[in-house]
């Protein structure tokens, strides 16, 4: 029997006073008075301790809900996808559910069993991280490994937009080589503008800084006045955005077949690519995805505009005079690259004014000819002028 039960039947079948009551069983006499006023209106029952808990509860959540937060778990996990509450939130308040606060989907989690502590882990909020005010205004790429089903490494390039994230290509080859690099850089220049400013690692594919020379792709950015940053050698934290979507990628293709050729890869990381873009939205990007904060902004440009940006490349062989031909417009032109390079694959950086002339495996900078359709013969600017007997 409850002490309230007590109070109550000591006064009126024992007949105690309420001053009584109050000083054997330590009540004070407005709580016996209530106690008592409960005792006439409803019993008995009706003078036990009443629950705080309200009757109902608006917020809580539904049997289907957190059902669909465990199965989106289960989902994204194994599509090799972000799967924490910050990325299940906003497919709930896609598929129409009034979305709960991430603590409480973490708590749903936990109670599924489908969280792992991880008390070492660092915070996100312990990290300080730059980040570009403008769509364009700094591009950073890398490369990194992948093996096929039959273990052959294959290295995949990529370009990030800082600002937003957005994945602006990704390409896998047997190995990356210096024209590899100007070649995707081109491609997204072509497509999206040049960027104000490029962020790179030291790799010899990006720079030449340390052999105090200079690479097609630095050749490249100055042509076009955009701004060479690299990273500090033995510090990869510069390129902190790229580096953790290396590991976003890898995740990735973990959950998939491994594929057995260039083709398949490259397929899979089409696929990646447009979920990256236009289906997962990022907790740094306010819930957004890197498609919609791109399209968003408006985009920056180069400090110093180039005369043009539609860019082409051509691959071709250096003959055994040491001269190679492009045709304008039906006209066949010459350049010399000197016989020294004779039979040596090369790459060529083509706009409207100007051509480059690089080496395939190193990407360093043969040659630069001035475009000029009344001449058949365009002189190397990067030497002293001459003359080609026999030609005007």
């Amino acid at each position: 029997m409850s002490k309230q039960r007590v109070v109550v039947l000591s006064i009126v079948h024992q007949g105690l006073t309420v001053t009584e009551a109050a000083r054997t069983h330590g009540f004070s006499r407005a709580h016996i008075y209530t106690l008592l006023k409960r005792y006439q209106e409803g019993g008995l029952d009706a003078v036990e301790p009443q629950s705080s808990r309200p009757k109902s509860s608006p917020h809580a959540l539904s049997d289907e809900l957190r059902l669909r937060i465990i199965q989106l778990r289960i989902h994204l996990d194994a599509e090799g996808l972000d799967h924490g509450p910050e990325s299940i939130q906003p497919f709930l308040a896609t598929e129409g559910f009034t979305a709960p606060s991430t603590s409480t989907i973490r708590r749903v989690l936990h109670q599924a069993g489908l969280i792992t502590p991880e008390p070492k882990k660092r915070p996100k909020s312990s990290f300080l991280s730059f980040e570009a005010d403008q769509p364009n205004e700094t591009w950073q790429s890398d490369f990194t490994h992948w093996s096929l089903a039959d273990g052959r490494d294959i290295e995949i390039i990529n370009w990030l937009d800082d600002h937003s994230r957005k994945l602006l290509s990704i390409t896998a080859y047997d190995r990356i080589t210096g024209p590899i690099v100007v070649e995707t850089f081109t491609a997204n220049i072509n497509k999206y503008g040049p960027p104000q400013s490029t962020l790179t690692d030291n790799g010899v594919v990006y720079t030449a800084r340390f052999t105090k020379g200079k690479n097609a792709f630095e050749y490249f950015l100055a042509e076009l006045g955009i701004v060479q940053k690299n990273g500090k050698p033995y510090h990869p934290q510069t390129q902190g955005k790229i580096e953790r979507f290396h590991q976003t990628l890898k995740k990735r293709l973990r959950s998939r077949e491994p594929a057995h050729t260039l083709a398949e890869l490259q397929q899979q990381l089409d696929e990646f690519q447009a979920i990256y873009n236009h289906h997962r939205p990022h907790r740094a990007l306010g819930k957004r995805t890197p498609e919609e904060v791109y399209q968003a902004g408006v985009k920056a440009h180069p400090v110093k505009e180039s005369v043009s940006h539609d860019w082409r490349t051509r691959y071709d062989k250096v003959d055994k005079g040491g001269k190679l031909t492009l045709r304008r417009a039906g006209k066949l032109h010459h350049m010399s690259v000197g016989a020294a390079h004779a039979g040596e694959e090369v790459l060529m950086l083509i706009d409207q004014t100007t051509v480059i002339v690089t080496l395939q495996h190193s990407g360093e900078v043969l040659s630069q000819h001035h475009i000029e359709p009344e001449r058949n013969y365009w002189r190397d600017q990067l030497k002293s002028p001459g003359r080609w007997p026999g030609l005007s």
